[in-house]
């Protein structure tokens, strides 16, 4: 077995060893509108914010497919703790984008929390030795814990065109509001942060759209193979991760839940006879099943390009937009239907089961996520059309 592959294991198996615990903190992390310590200490101990670090700053060096592992066993211990955890790991693996000056400070420990705002609603302003920030960003996930945020900003240039730019500045250069008040994945503490007036210095403002194609020069690593992913493949891919995470959970709480569980005003004195019952936990398990075999595609089509040292085409970009939309919608649906025969006992707070089912339901609401926008991306390339998004 090799150095990474005894990494991997090692991480994962941690993680796995971590569930229990992860779960159980759940209520506190969504009383407390954001993750507990202990969570981000266990997962800190077991190599968790490593992984996406090149092996030249001392990370682990992960691939795609070992950190996806990692971030569905995260999930499946805590919602909130794996949408935080798949944020800060993939933004994480897009300072590998920067120039090296970036990357050297940004990787200066060899492990790492990045968080990010992706929406441009900032803007930068031209200043010696690099730019002026100004803006808000809102559901900055992680930003309560994180050493460094990637925030979205609009560059007017003088003859009125507009550029979109990603802005890199440490986390104690912001102001966080306390403003995260949801009734799903309360625990990420996805509050807004505000810059005023920031120095940034140039090497830390990488183009947009050169970050998107991977064409980013200026660094050491620009035109290796096996880690220059498709930058938006690879955040829906660790996204994803997340969802068929907490569908497994919810699988696994609903089916310990049933021995000996009767249905109320019912002749049933124990649920798993039910045909209903039956039927409802062989369509969940086979939907989450697809759902993770379809992460598993595309984790295994981005690969192949790194290794290639290609990007993906833009019929594979709308397939991966498709895939994962798709897998998102699968494990929703499982869990909704499993849902519709937890009985009212699963709705009491203490009960896990209830809050993997709103995280999964209120995340698959997320922009670049839900599942009807990557199905449609998908469907107009099947059918010969422009993409019609920016996003792919």
């Amino acid at each position: 077995m090799t150095t990474a592959q005894t990494s991997s294991t090692a991480v994962l198996e941690a993680v796995t060893d971590a569930v229990p615990t992860l779960r159980d903190n759940g209520r506190e992390a969504e009383d407390r509108r954001w993750l507990p310590d202990a969570n981000i200490e266990l997962l800190d101990k077991a190599g968790v914010f490593a992984m996406a670090v090149p092996a030249r700053f001392g990370g682990l060096d992960l691939p795609l497919a070992d950190q996806v592992a990692v971030l569905q066993e995260t999930a499946r211990g805590c919602g909130s703790t794996g949408w935080t955890v798949a944020t800060w790991v993939s933004t994480t693996w897009m300072i590998t984008l920067y120039p090296d000056q970036a990357q050297q400070e940004v990787f200066a420990r060899g492990s790492v929390r990045v968080s990010g705002g992706f929406t441009p609603s900032g803007t930068l302003t031209p200043t010696e030795g690099g730019y002026l920030l100004n803006g808000s960003w809102r559901f900055n996930t992680g930003c309560r814990a994180a050493d460094w945020d990637m925030l979205a900003a609009l560059l007017e240039h003088p003859d009125g065109t507009v550029e979109l730019f990603y802005a890199l500045v440490p986390l104690q250069d912001l102001d966080i509001a306390d403003d995260w008040h949801v009734s799903a994945a309360a625990g990420t503490g996805s509050s807004t942060t505000t810059a005023t007036d920031v120095f940034v210095p140039a090497h830390r403002v990488a183009d947009g759209e050169a970050a998107t194609e991977g064409t980013l020069g200026d660094r050491w690593n620009a035109g290796a193979t096996g880690r220059n992913y498709g930058l938006i493949g690879f955040v829906l891919a660790e996204g994803t991760a997340v969802y068929t995470g907490m569908a497994q959970a919810a699988y696994e709480l609903f089916v310990e839940r049933l021995p000996g569980k009767p249905i109320s005003y019912t002749n049933w004195e124990d649920q798993s006879g039910h045909p209903l019952t039956q039927i409802t936990v062989a369509t969940a398990e086979n939907k989450i099943t697809a759902a993770r075999a379809l992460t598993t595609q595309v984790v295994e089509l981005l690969q192949r390009r790194a290794d290639a040292g290609e990007q993906p085409t833009v019929e594979e970009r709308a397939t991966v937009h498709g895939r994962c939309g798709y897998a998102i919608q699968l494990a929703r649906e499982a869990v909704e239907a499993l849902h519709h025969l937890s009985g009212a006992s699963a709705l009491a707070r203490g009960a896990h089961f209830q809050r993997f089912h709103r995280d999964l339901a209120g995340l698959s609401l997320h922009g670049m996520m839900t599942p009807p926008t990557n199905l449609e991306v998908h469907g107009r390339v099947l059918l010969g059309l422009d993409p019609n998004t920016p996003v792919l």
